[in-house]
């Protein structure tokens, strides 16, 4: 369970209706073969250990006392076991009506009994232990509310709920996520419909995400009664939203795992999580711990849609966000004009499209773009001539403006020596075309629109007062990742095979500054070898500062992610690379200007992830260097 991983499993046996010792041994049966796979939770359908079709007959003394018979069987084969065991079986206390429970159990033993909320209308009162015991039962507590948490894991903690109580407006699961449940384990008695799956798979789905927790769900199997219903042993696991294995066959387990340090980051965000505000019974479970083996995947681009088939409106809507932002904030500042530095760049690329859907929105003509690429020192013909293209293409009004000669004599002003190729030498000319793009802005009745990414602010590559700098940056909320996937998009889309063209050109080139001298027209300074590679820095910001994991468990999901592109040295010095600019270039991020976000995760300093400026970053690095 390192990393804050649990495997667990929804398991639905083919069992005989109204056969308990036989039903017991199918339980018995899933349960190795889960610890087999190294499954450390296991959840059963409802009624299980009878089955959920008996109907009346499960009243019956000789049922009931053929399931109590049939549970003592399960607990005794758990011994020695490293996994927490939910099954399903009717109780009826002593003067009291027939319930539906749940028996916990762990290591041979049995933790605790959970019922169903209500049948039939009564709804359940806890059942305290009896001295005089004449049942199983008599010597535990039988209540809805009750938490089992592991002794190695604080945040894992598993929760129960029955059947028909999944449906009720107040849904148990409610109360035990507030009262700190990170895992929901759903014993469902729902029949095969032709719409059951899509319904509980959607359900569980929407669930998991409301309480931001993980559900285990598992449904009766083929072996109940067919007097009415068909049942399919529907078996789902999810977390947060996403659905992480589904069987549905006979003998179905779906196998995954949880991460319950992210379930438990995701609290910590929201605020709304406070443990304590219900009294629970709590118990403990877990003996050692143990890594647990990853089957599920990671993603390398989990900004993205997980489905090419989404991709189309969920650049839409990413370049709806930033047209009507931009909008917005012309009309209200009673603007005209955009003006962008365009570079033939990703960003700049974007950048200057959106700006011409912005005019287009606002009923001004395309030539109120006003696109000035700014050539200098270290400008090749290739990034010029696609920055040209892509902006003649829309519309807009290009500017050509070397500023070579206005950094030459910038250069003698500070006494800086015209070939001294130092910080100051690349800074002077970022710096230069910030200042005739605001005085070109302030000339046209125009707004300077920025065209840095939430990955260079992310990782400082900007300079201060520079690029850094503009009166609104649409592309703020993006990630390279993000802002590329737009430009594919609309190279995908458009008739214009000349802008096309540039596009995927533009997309094919690598990332430069373009701020060094170049020889022979070649791009020589490439962003990606002084920062790594923004696909891998974009996945450490998602699973760092949006998952809130550590450098090292960061580490093991980009292995599992990206495979043998990067070695395990190469990961770690980008991830050590990634941590130190983090910190040491925050004082950029704390003076940024507006921009509209287009997930939840930003860096504005308004409303933002943010750090001090001077922040240490110590900690981060210790957790690297404990990766073997």
């Amino acid at each position: 369970m390192k990393d804050g991983f649990i495997k667990v499993a929804a398991a639905s046996p083919v069992i005989r209706v109204a056969d308990t010792d036989y039903n017991a041994d199918r339980v018995i049966d899933c349960i190795r073969t889960a610890e087999e796979k190294g499954v450390k939770l296991i959840v059963f359908p409802e009624l299980t250990l009878t089955g959920a079709s008996c109907y009346d007959l499960i009243g019956h003394s000789v049922i009931l006392r053929g399931a109590e018979k049939a549970l003592e069987k399960v607990i005794k084969a758990t011994e020695g076991t490293d996994i927490l065991s939910i099954v399903g079986l009717p109780y009826a206390p002593r003067g009291g009506c027939l319930y539906s429970c749940a028996a916990v159990i762990y290591d041979g033993e049995l933790l605790g009994i959970v019922p169903r909320t209500e049948v039939n209308g009564t709804p359940f009162t806890a059942v305290e232990p009896d001295e005089d015991v004449s049942s199983y039962f008599d010597a535990y507590i039988v209540s809805t509310d009750q938490l089992f948490t592991s002794k190695l894991i604080p945040a894992l903690s598993v929760a129960v709920e029955l059947g028909n109580d999944a449906k009720a407006i107040d849904a148990p699961a409610n109360r035990h996520a507030l009262a700190g449940a990170t895992i929901i384990a759903s014993m469902a008695s729902f029949p095969a419909t032709v719409y059951s799956t899509q319904n509980a798979t959607e359900d569980v789905k929407y669930r998991s995400k409301h309480l931001m927790c993980g559900m285990v769900m598992a449904a009766p199997g083929k072996g109940e009664s067919t007097t009415d219903n068909v049942f399919s042993g529907l078996c789902l696991v999810a977390e947060n939203g996403k659905l992480l294995a589904i069987d549905e066959r006979a003998d179905a387990m779906a196998i995954s795992e949880i991460d319950v340090q992210y379930l438990e980051n995701l609290r910590l965000k929201s605020k709304a999580f406070k443990r304590g505000k219900y009294s629970y019974y709590e118990y403990e479970f877990g003996k050692e711990e143990v890594v647990t083996e990853l089957t599920r995947t990671y993603r390398k681009l989990p900004q993205l849609p997980e489905l090419e088939k989404d991709m189309g409106a969920y650049c839409r809507r990413m370049i709806d966000i930033q047209v009507s932002g931009l909008v917005k904030r012309m009309e209200y500042a009673g603007l005209d004009h955009c003006v962008v530095g365009i570079s033939g760049g990703v960003d700049s690329t974007l950048c200057v499209m959106i700006c011409a859907e912005a005019m287009k929105r606002m009923g001004l003509p395309s030539t109120n773009v006003v696109a000035c690429t700014l050539p200098c020192f270290g400008t090749s013909s290739r990034t010029k001539s696609n920055a040209i293209i892509v902006a003649e293409q829309v519309g807009a009004e290009v500017r050509i403006i070397d500023i070579g000669e206005s950094v030459y004599k910038h250069f003698d002003d500070i006494g800086h020596a015209h070939d001294d190729y130092s910080i100051a030498f690349e800074n002077a000319q970022a710096r230069e075309r910030t200042q005739v793009l605001m005085d070109i802005a302030n000339k046209v009745n125009g707004l300077d629109v920025g065209t840095e990414d939430l990955s260079e602010f992310v990782d400082g590559w900007c300079t201060y007062n520079g690029d850094h700098t503009s009166m609104y940056d649409v592309n703020m909320g993006l990630t390279k990742t993000q802002v590329r996937a737009g430009v594919r998009y609309i190279a995908q889309r458009t008739d214009d095979k000349v802008l096309a063209d540039a596009l995927w050109d533009v997309l094919d080139c690598p990332v430069t500054p373009e701020l060094l001298p170049i020889q022979d027209d070649q791009i020589e300074q490439k962003s990606e070898d002084a920062v790594g590679s923004y696909s891998l820095q974009d996945f450490f910001t998602h699973k760092m500062m949006v998952c809130g994991f550590s450098p090292a468990k960061t580490m093991r999901l980009a292995k599992l992610a990206y495979g043998d592109e990067f070695t395990d040295d190469e990961l770690k010095k980008w991830m050590q690379s990634y941590c130190k600019r983090y910190f040491s270039q925050q004082f950029k991020r704390s003076c940024l200007m507006d921009g509209p976000a287009v997930e939840d995760f930003s860096v504005s300093p308004r409303n933002g992830f943010l750090i001090p400026s001077d922040a240490e970053n110590s900690l981060f690095l210790e957790s690297l260097n404990s990766v073997e």
